[in-house]
């Protein structure tokens, strides 16, 4: 399949919606975003997510940091890359404050925390990696990956790094296919009472 990668747009807010909020469940009926947001209503979320990749503060989720792939058809997958320096915690918090989400969501994902791999802020991460049903993963996954990394190396960044759930077995599998190594992971029963999974784990790649 001849896949080609282009950047994000604006107008393609509620893709990238869809495909944060199923990557952050993993497979699950609930991730954290349904904590963030208090709503397990799929549309709902969407529509919140939505809002948040437009923000005029750039958080991790603002839709400059997505990529896309297409096939000759249809959409085929997505991929966030972005510089934890620059999108930090605290800008997070900003962009959620502008979409009338208070500081209190904090405590709402204290469980999450609990499990947040340490984020190296020399490293470029990797996040919503999501590849669309029917389609053969790897392939599209390599092309979003490659571009990332090209914007990564151009940027300085000698290595790439990203988290999966334990237990989000494809998904590891499909990272360690393309040269990622799990370099460690955090535990919680609290995590697993919330999430439905134990813990974290974080992988990285040297470019």
């Amino acid at each position: 399949m001849e896949i080609t990668v282009r950047k994000a747009t604006q107008a393609d807010k509620a893709l990238l919606a869809r495909a944060m909020l199923d990557s952050s469940r993993a497979g699950k009926k609930r991730g954290i975003f349904d904590v963030i947001f208090e709503s397990g209503d799929e549309d709902v979320l969407l529509e919140r997510l939505g809002e948040l990749t437009l923000t005029p503060t750039k958080s991790y989720c603002h839709y400059t940091n997505f990529l896309i792939a297409s096939g000759r058809v249809n959409v085929s997958g997505t991929l966030c890359g972005y510089e934890p320096r620059i999108a930090t915690h605290e800008i997070f918090s900003r962009a959620l404050a502008e979409i009338g989400v208070g500081a209190d969501y904090e405590e709402r994902i204290a469980t999450y925390l609990l499990v947040e791999p340490a984020v190296d802020r020399q490293t470029w991460m990797l996040d919503f990696m999501q590849v669309t049903p029917g389609c053969e993963p790897l392939p599209v996954f390599e092309a979003l990956l490659k571009k990332s990394l090209l914007t990564a190396r151009l940027k300085g960044y000698r290595k790439a790094q990203t988290m999966v759930e334990i237990g989000s077995i494809d998904t590891e599998l499909l990272y360690e296919k393309l040269g990622f190594e799990v370099i460690d992971e955090k535990r919680s029963e609290l995590y697993a009472e919330q999430f439905g999974r134990i813990g974290i784990k974080r992988l990285q790649m040297t470019l």
